[in-house]
């Protein structure tokens, strides 16, 4: 055997063989940081009572031989991973809950004028409307009721804010000239709540008369390349009124008779110039994200325009009938006034009735 007294270094070259077989045994740091016991140093066994001269390792497997720096990036991603998780779980989500299958139901009724249809004074072109008939110019003839109190579930504050996002789509669809005869649709658009603009878009892809793809139905609006406005002012009567459906939706509801003064696309001002009748009702619906959003959902739509000749193609465009085809006369199964509000503007073609006052 070989010398008890000889060096830690090992036996000297040609010394004692009597190690050979421990030889292929190597301990290196690796393995030294792996084990699950380490002995205490001189220091810790002079100023500790334990009994046991060893202290026992985490149980960490490969991550014990990880570096500290690198334990601690790893324990950095896992929290900010951990965190990433929660918040995308309990962030609220701009998309109403259940407004995900909320889609547009929209009617079109052409009521069909006299040929020709009769021009107007260019200089004051609404001077032929009845004096009792309540028409103010654009949004001062909207009928927007004063909010004096919430409702059971909407505050007062939640209302007011509804009512406001209602005023400006029918700003928007109704009112403003660039929507009405330049082709924009973007400030309707931007109103509408992720859950309906996917189908708007499909209705600007491709319109269609199939009460859902209607362009029409979402806004007021004429082909720029056959009209133009004779004036920007519209002449507007009509009401706004609020219901809370349910807990978690307030109804607002539009029923407005609009009057416009057109003229054909690029004839001069001094041009003939005829008017252009439209009753729209429209309700639409918010639930507490669309009002926190500034955002609503259009849910049915249904107009009565004219004079349009019966039969015409309006998915895209209202197609006045000053500038088109004269109706057929025996498409004319009765006079419609679009100036009543009293009966559903549900109709099939019919002869637009003269204004009454």
């Amino acid at each position: 055997m070989g010398d008890p007294g000889e060096p830690p270094e090992g036996a000297p070259e040609g010394g004692s063989g009597s190690d050979d077989e421990y030889r292929s045994v190597v301990f290196d740091e690796s393995f030294v940081r792996a084990a699950r016991i380490t002995e205490l140093s001189a220091d810790e066994r002079l100023g500790s009572h334990a009994p046991h001269p060893v202290r026992h390792k985490l149980g960490l497997g490969a991550l014990a031989s990880l570096p500290r720096q690198a334990l601690t990036l790893l324990l950095l991603v896992v929290l900010a991973f951990g965190a990433a998780v929660y918040f995308g779980v309990t962030a609220p989500q701009r998309e109403a809950a259940h407004g995900g299958g909320t889609q547009l139901t929209a009617a079109l009724t052409a009521l069909s004028g006299t040929d020709p249809p009769p021009t107007v004074d260019p200089n004051n072109p609404f001077g032929t409307l009845p004096a009792g008939a309540g028409y103010a110019d654009g949004t001062a003839g909207l009928g927007l009721p004063a909010v004096k109190a919430g409702t059971a579930h909407f505050s007062q504050s939640q209302v007011t804010t509804a009512l406001d996002t209602v005023r400006r789509y029918l700003e928007a669809s109704e009112l403003t000239p660039s929507v009405l005869v330049e082709g924009e649709t973007s400030p309707v658009r931007q109103l509408l709540a992720p859950a309906e603009q996917s189908q708007f878009d499909a209705a600007a892809a491709a319109p269609a008369d199939d009460q859902h793809h209607a362009l029409t139905g979402w806004m007021v609006r004429f082909d720029p390349m056959k009209v133009a406005l004779a004036t920007d002012t519209v002449k507007v009567a009509g009401s706004v009124g609020v219901t809370e459906l349910d807990p978690s939706t307030l109804e607002i509801t539009g029923d407005h008779t609009l009057v416009y003064a057109l003229r054909p696309a690029g004839v001069p001002g001094s041009g003939p110039v005829s008017l252009y009748t439209v009753r729209r009702e429209v309700r639409v619906d918010l639930d507490h994200n669309d009002v926190a959003y500034a955002q609503l959902r259009v849910v049915d739509s249904v107009e009565q325009a004219g004079p349009t000749p019966c039969g015409a193609a309006q998915a895209e465009y209202l197609q006045p009938q000053a500038f088109g085809a004269a109706g057929a006369p025996g498409s004319r199964p009765g006079t419609v006034d679009p100036a009543d509000r009293a009966h559903p503007a549900w109709e099939s073609c019919a002869a637009m009735a003269a204004p009454k006052g």
